[in-house]
């Protein structure tokens, strides 16, 4: 769905003290923009309008949480969302940023040194089955390969989806292969789809072959 441009986002989204302004700067130094910078840290990739992140950082404030998306005019959303998160239970929002970025140059943002507990990536774009377009899912395997940098040994991607179609060039474990739709389960109201979570391994992926 195409969201209209907003031209009040910029200019809020620049008062926000958790907004990270100029994220390509922050380089291996992402951990010392928290207040407890010891804590782990959190990424959520494309997280659109913040109900997740602004959710769960609010609940787990041992943990640093990033969220990511490539747009002012969704990410203007996830900032409310997560003002608003945390004036319900009237605590600062010092564990949680958001930052505009494209996450298929992520590399350009992080190093190793910004080291990762733990990536969700939920509801992504499965774009189309053309090899134009497969290569910018954010589970493509030159995207996990990009992921795996950042995070520990022994640590993997989490993502939601709803789409049977998400992973079809993405040989992952514990993902079925394509045509499966195992990522998609029939709840009792016809036509609607209950998200599967599965762990995403960077570690073993591999380019497509077809």
């Amino acid at each position: 769905m195409r969201m209209r441009f907003k031209p009040y986002a910029h200019d809020e989204l620049m008062a926000a003290d958790f907004h990270v302004h100029e994220p390509l700067i922050w380089g291996g130094k992402w951990h010392a923009q928290y207040a407890r910078p010891e804590q782990p840290f959190v990424l959520e990739l494309g997280c659109g309008k913040g109900g997740f992140i602004s959710q769960l950082a609010c609940a787990h404030p041992e943990n640093n949480y990033l969220g990511i998306d490539i747009t002012d005019k969704v990410l203007i959303l996830a900032k409310r969302k997560v003002e608003a998160a945390y004036a319900a239970r009237g605590i600062p929002a010092d564990n949680v940023k958001i930052a505009s970025l494209d996450i298929e140059r992520l590399g350009n943002a992080f190093t190793p040194e910004d080291r990762v507990s733990r990536i969700y990536i939920n509801f992504c774009n499965p774009w189309s089955k053309n090899a134009g377009s497969n290569k910018h899912r954010l589970t493509h395997p030159r995207q996990l390969l990009q992921y795996r940098q950042l995070m520990d040994e022994g640590s993997r991607p989490t993502t939601t989806t709803c789409s049977a179609t998400a992973f079809p060039t993405s040989p992952l474990p514990g993902l079925r292969s394509p045509g499966r739709p195992s990522t998609c389960t029939k709840t009792s109201r016809t036509g609607t789809c209950a998200p599967s979570t599965r762990a995403c391994s960077a570690s073993r992926a591999s380019p497509s072959r077809r």
